[in-house]
């Protein structure tokens, strides 16, 4: 070798070499760091305003048991747990509706920003805690200064902050209030779309159009109170016939809405959270999901202790780490287990000894769009009641601050109601009145629930809780049961809600909130079950004071309603297989009909037509992770609905491009259109209803064959995998072998008890009795710590999965830690 280059090769082995060595002293940099941010969990720790010592002993799973001499000095250890263990998803959760998340993640999060300031909930916390009562105020006080406390006694920042290379703010008070309002943004219609929806349906199609596409009652309904209704007649060809050369729509709403307006009104505005807004720096929302829960409950005289027994099932976002943290807290004659939100000092559903609680989004109208009559010549100008002169739209300018870049100036334009949101046909200002808006609506009162010795109690604290209108279902140690509404809801005069109307006469209005003794509550039910599936729980007067929030199909309902008929002298391992009941029910039907297009001849035409058959002719009757049938049948469904509703829905699309047809109650008009098939309702694409099935088929064949399967091998589980991955998956895809979870074939589907999607699903799941919580189950998907190093990461996970019971109670302490003053 010749000595320039035997010099050469010297010198690039030395530069690899000090490379290796600096990627070295980086990682084990870093690996120090990340060592040093680990939460601690045995010996002491000194907390400053701490009234007595406080034990922490953590189980085989993380699980603390929280003992102290006050509720106050409880909440002040529980905050400084989550400090430790969840800072970095407790600080997205109060920026996320704060508008504040570009601070941390620049121009890339401003999307989601500038819809979230809209609302102005960072103000609006602000005047929440200065409303709380001195209790509550006090218990709020001692968390948020356990949380700075824990935060300060890790020998790190969490690593989330070493990666962004930022510092973690402090905890606020207001902070605790800010997570209750992203709760509510993930629960709630923060826009009033969906009456949007139904205001263009009625537009469009007019009320017998409104009346069959979206029923608020349908037969197959599955309320507590058996209220059902028929199903509204399908609108004639004088009402829609697409067999006719396409017409433009009757007008359309919101036409300068996105890029401003002539008159100013709504200038520099624009729709919050639209379908293509980019969701950074969390997932986008898996498309199968179906935002809901699962609650149920059996009087003491169907189980076998005499107590009654309490089944609850919270379906949300999947995530790393899990958005609930358990925790048992123990202070004198006090003991109540289950699960925390990291940023909030309450046990949100659990037990507390003599009653038990779960919740289930309630699909209630806590919100409503009001036309504002505008000024016909200065269109900045409106008229509301008791107001003799016309009252301007106000301009809230909000700053925001970007990580990287220059702040950003954000418009929204305000009423005396609330934002504007869009326009009607007659270009007329949306403003949306929503009970979030209004600060008695959000307070710390769940925690009374603490304090409730039976239903009676535990419903009154459901109707003084300031939270997102939510289904509570209880139960008492007694063996007494209820359901009814906990949070607010707006008490209208003159008008449903359910579409919009103009409030300029004061004749039509909100009278305030309901008060307790008008919110519906149900204390028995069919033979002593009730259950609670998202869907609609109560027909006549009391379904007009809950109004229509666009509740879910009854089917869910029904199978958990008809899998309770059956119990009796039921034990915890009864309730959770009706919560793991994976039967698919819904889609029986789907499957015949899929078998009947598929004749000899139609195929003989395809060979692949043959194949689907084949393969779809075994029907598993569940949503198994091995299911060939059910998916191809499901892949069929949705096939079924792209071919008959966009061309149904064509006019009102075109009105409106947001319009969510899916949020509608399709499934009876499905089968009413596929039974009596009308020449006039028949996509123009086809000449008979059998072609467009047959279509409907073929897009079934090549949706599976797109997604890079065979039909015999398209299982259920392969479509069906887990998605529960971290925030950092996505600006980072390095990190996320390491701290996603395992992508798990994963039994079950929506319109089944066991609701579950990639990225959405059980965020936990329990079954409990009041004075018998030894005998309970708990799932979480996730571990109790959001740090990868700790033991407590994934631990959990695996019983989730496969649905192995798993104790409510915390187990035998590995653990302790003193927290002294």
């Amino acid at each position: 070798m010749k000595p320039e280059a035997a010099k050469r090769l010297r010198l690039l082995a030395s530069v690899l070499s000090v490379l290796v060595i600096t990627a070295l002293a980086a990682a084990g940099w870093f690996y120090q760091r990340l060592r040093a941010s680990l939460p601690q969990l045995d010996g002491t720790a000194a907390i400053a305003g701490m009234g007595a010592a406080v034990t922490v002993q953590r189980d085989a799973l993380g699980v603390p048991t929280i003992r102290g001499e006050t509720r106050t000095d409880v909440a002040r250890a529980l905050g400084w747990l989550h400090g430790q263990d969840r800072f970095f998803q407790m600080d997205l959760l109060r920026r996320s509706p704060a508008g504040e998340l570009a601070e941390l993640f620049g121009k890339r999060a401003l999307p989601r920003d500038r819809a979230a300031r809209m609302h102005g909930f960072r103000k609006l916390a602000q005047r929440v805690v200065a409303l709380l009562p001195p209790r509550d105020r006090t218990i709020l006080d001692a968390y948020t200064a356990g949380v700075n406390a824990g935060l300060g006694a890790l020998g790190a920042r969490p690593f989330e902050y070493l990666v962004l290379r930022d510092t973690p703010q402090p905890w606020r008070a207001e902070d605790t209030i800010l997570v209750i309002y992203a709760m509510t943004l993930d629960l709630q219609d923060e826009t009033g779309r969906y009456e949007q929806t139904l205001m263009t349906l009625r537009d469009q199609l007019g009320a017998e159009g409104l009346a069959f596409f979206a029923p608020l009652q349908i037969p197959a309904d599955a309320a507590l109170d058996g209220s059902t209704a028929p199903l509204a007649p399908i609108p004639g060809p004088k009402v829609i016939d697409l067999r006719r050369k396409s017409t433009a729509a009757r007008g359309s709403p919101f036409p300068g809405l996105l890029g401003g307006s002539k008159s100013g009104v709504v200038e520099g505005t624009r729709l919050a959270r639209s379908p293509g807004a980019d969701p950074f720096p969390f997932p986008a929302r898996d498309p199968d999901a179906a935002i809901g829960s699962n609650a149920f409950a059996l009087a003491g005289t169907h189980t076998a202790s005499g107590a009654a027994l309490l089944a609850n099932d919270i379906h949300l976002d999947h995530g790393v780490p899990n958005i609930w943290y358990r925790a048992s807290l123990e202070y004198p004659a006090h003991k109540i287990t289950g699960v925390t939100l990291p940023g909030a000092p309450v046990i949100v559903a659990g037990s507390n000894g003599r009653v038990a609680w779960g919740f289930t989004n309630s699909c209630a109208d806590t919100g409503d769009l009001v036309v504002v009559e505008i000024n016909s010549v200065a269109t900045s100008l409106y008229t509301a009641p008791g107001h003799e002169q016309l009252l301007k739209i106000e301009s809230r300018q909000e700053t925001i601050r970007i990580s990287g870049s220059k702040p950003v100036e954000a418009v929204y334009p305000w009423t005396i109601w609330g934002p504007v949101v869009g326009t009607n046909e007659r270009q007329r200002p949306l403003a949306h009145r929503w009970t979030a808006h209004d600060p008695v609506a959000t307070n710390l009162g769940l925690l009374a629930m603490e304090e409730a010795r039976d239903i009676a109690d535990a419903v009154a604290v459901a109707h003084r809780a300031g939270m997102p209108a939510q289904n509570i279902v209880v139960a008492d140690g007694t063996g007494a049961i209820a359901w009814t509404i906990a949070g607010l809801l707006p008490k209208r005069v003159g008008y449903d809600g359910r579409l919009p109307v103009a409030w300029t006469y004061g004749d039509r209005r909100w009278d305030g909130f309901l008060p307790a003794g008008e919110v519906p509550v149900v204390t028995t039910s069919t033979a002593g079950r009730i259950w609670s599936a998202n869907q609609r729980h109560v027909g006549g007067p009391a379904l007009a004071k809950i109004g229509d929030g666009s509740y879910a199909r009854p089917n869910r309902a029904a199978q958990i309603r008809d899998d309770l008929a059956g119990l009796e002298r039921a034990t915890p391992r009864d309730l959770l297989a009706v919560q793991l009941d994976d039967r698919a029910l819904f889609l029986a039907p789907w499957h015949k009909l899929l078998l009947a297009t598929l004749t000899p001849a139609i195929t003989a035409e395809k060979k692949d037509r043959a194949t689907l058959r084949s393969a779809a002719e075994k029907w598993e009757g569940r949503a198994s992770v091995d299911a060939v049938s059910y998916r191809l049948v499901r892949e069929f469904r949705t096939a079924v609905y792209a071919r008959v509703f966009p061309a149904v829905f064509a006019s009102c699309l075109e009105a409106f491009p947001e319009f969510r047809w899916r949020d509608l109650h399709l499934e009876d008009a499905a089968w009413a259109l596929l039974r009596e098939r009308p020449p006039h309702l028949l996509n123009r694409q086809f000449s008979t209803w059998d072609n467009l099935l047959v279509a409907a088929a073929d897009d079934a064949i090549r949706s599976i064959e797109e997604q890079g399967v065979t039909l015999p091998r398209a299982s259920w589980g392969r479509r069906n995998a887990a998605r529960i991955r971290h925030p950092f998956s996505h600006s980072f895809p390095w990190l996320s072998a390491w701290l996603d979870l395992p992508a798990d074939p994963l039994p079950g589907d929506n319109d089944m008890p066991r609701v579950q999607s990639p990225s959405n699903g059980a965020s936990e799941r329990f079954v409990v009795s009041p004075g018998h919580e030894g005998e309970g189950i708990f799932h979480m998907p996730g571990g109790q710590s959001a740090h990868p190093l700790s033991p407590y990461f994934r631990a959990g996970h695996a019983a989730w999965v496969r649905g192995e019971p798993t104790p409510f109670l915390p187990g035998k302490p590995e653990h302790t830690l003193m927290l002294r003053p």
